[in-house]
């Protein structure tokens, strides 16, 4: 991609102000993240240093949630700062047209989308899932890890190794290890796959050794109860929340619930509204441009920063709401990720001809 002086300038401009905007609004939203997990402190192990760490882990799906909202107040202020001391019609008396000017718009919004989209994919989700296993662990006081292997936990003298947890309070290929009472390995079991069933775990597909001093004895069950003390809650934490998973897994997590008979309604909504994020960004961007131009010298910085925080503030509503549309009416993920996008697209293109 092939980037003029022109080009450069008008991305610099923006870029900045964009940054300046994602860092306070996300400085905000950790600020309240704060003081919603205050509540839970004195809980188990909970302390204020907790509270605070968990709500800075919660900065990058922050980020990548309010990012939008972020490129439309930042393209304001940044092309509104350019209109203001007349660069913008300095360009356009220049021989620059109005094309030539969104196209330079649009190219500075793929990359930082481009970047803002990667940091989702790839930062978000670790630090997510890190916070939300901090947080249960202080508050139950459970002993676990997350490896590369999967999740470990301590079940009284027994070690638990799970490879995979899914939605719905069900696991994947568990690993218990038992000890007796001098710490010698005593069972070692193998299920295929475990489901938590009223205040139980039930597995299936069992394979367990037993080691004694006579020798190691094995047999199978087809299922059999597992009275354990981990808690699908504090499960529930290796879990992150279906808007901050990874395309790839949401599709894997869409598949497994569905050959098993669940509704995947929320993964797949999550799965579609992360492919339309940048469409929306995009469009974010595009509404900027005739709301600048319509008012170039008569509209002071604090008026456009306000109608951007509108306007972003009526397009999150706008998506969120949707979203619980499609969760509890059944309507079809595509259509509910798309319409505020499209809608927002159509405001857009009715002011751009108007300043046209």
């Amino acid at each position: 991609m092939r980037w003029t002086l022109f080009e450069r300038y008008i991305a610099a401009a923006m870029l900045k102000a964009t940054v300046m905007t994602l860092v306070v609004l996300v400085i905000l939203l950790v600020f309240f993240g704060l003081i919603d997990e205050m509540d839970d402190v004195g809980r188990g192990a909970y302390q204020t240093i907790d509270a605070f760490l968990v709500a800075v882990l919660s900065a990058p799906r922050y980020m990548f949630e309010v990012f939008p909202v972020a490129a439309l107040v930042g393209s304001l202020i940044g092309l509104g700062a350019m209109a203001s001391h007349g660069e913008l019609i300095a360009m356009r008396g220049a021989g620059f047209s109005l094309r030539q000017i969104v196209m330079a718009v649009m190219k500075a919004g793929v990359l930082m989308m481009l970047a803002v989209f990667l940091f989702g994919e790839l930062v978000a989700p670790a630090s997510e899932q890190w916070g939300e296993q901090h947080r249960s662990e202080k508050m139950q006081e459970n002993v676990t890890l997350k490896s590369r292997y999967g999740f470990w936990a301590r079940d009284g003298r027994a070690f638990v190794n799970i490879r995979n947890i899914l939605p719905g309070a069900r696991l994947e290929d568990i690993y218990i290890y038992e000890f007796d009472d001098q710490d010698r390995l005593a069972l070692a079991s193998y299920a295929e796959r475990a489901e938590h069933r009223g205040n139980h775990w039930l597995m299936f597909g069992i394979q367990q050794s037993r080691i004694s001093e006579q020798g190691v004895t094995s047999r199978r069950l087809d299922q059999a109860r597992w009275d354990s003390l981990l808690d699908p809650g504090l499960l529930s934490a290796v879990v992150i929340q279906p808007t901050m998973l990874p395309i790839t897994e949401l599709h894997r997590y869409i598949q497994v619930m569905r050959d098993n008979g669940q509704s995947a309604t929320d993964y797949e909504v999550a799965f579609w509204i992360k492919l339309a994020t940048p469409l929306a960004t995009l469009v974010m961007l595009f509404i900027a441009i005739p709301f600048v131009l319509a008012h170039q010298r008569f509209v002071s910085m604090g008026q456009r920063i306000f109608l951007g925080v509108m306007l972003g503030m009526a397009f999150y509503m706008f998506s969120r709401a949707m979203s619980y549309v499609a969760v509890v009416y059944e309507v079809n993920p595509v259509v509910s990720a798309l319409i505020p996008a499209v809608a927002f697209l159509a405001i857009g293109l009715y002011f751009f001809r108007r300043v046209h």
